[in-house]
């Protein structure tokens, strides 16, 4: 049994950084998942799935798991590139691309 803790990134719907800057432990699934027969849906028997554990910090987290003898690994959040745009910009007499309509 082993779990993946990872800090969660923002997702594509949202400019903010809400819901980030915490800690998450998953477990990493113990079977396949199966598509059942009758009505098509995806199914496992696989209970520790479900399961997803929020800590403050990184610390807390692989305190956790040292705790329960848990195999762990840490996968470090990977900093965006953001870049500067502004509307003004478009409207630069030394622009590369000549502006057109």
């Amino acid at each position: 049994m082993s779990a993946r803790i990872f800090s969660p990134a923002k997702t594509a719907m949202q400019s903010g950084k809400a819901k980030t800057g915490h800690w998450v432990l998953e477990f990493d699934p113990e079977m396949r998942k199966k598509i059942d027969p009758l009505m098509g849906y995806t199914t496992s028997g696989d209970m520790r799935s479900q399961i997803r554990l929020t800590f403050d910090t990184r610390e807390e987290a692989v305190a956790y798991a040292e705790k329960e003898g848990l195999a762990y690994r840490v996968e470090e959040p990977k900093e965006s590139k953001r870049r500067q745009i502004s509307y003004a910009e478009n409207f630069r007499y030394d622009r590369r691309t000549p502006w057109t309509h």
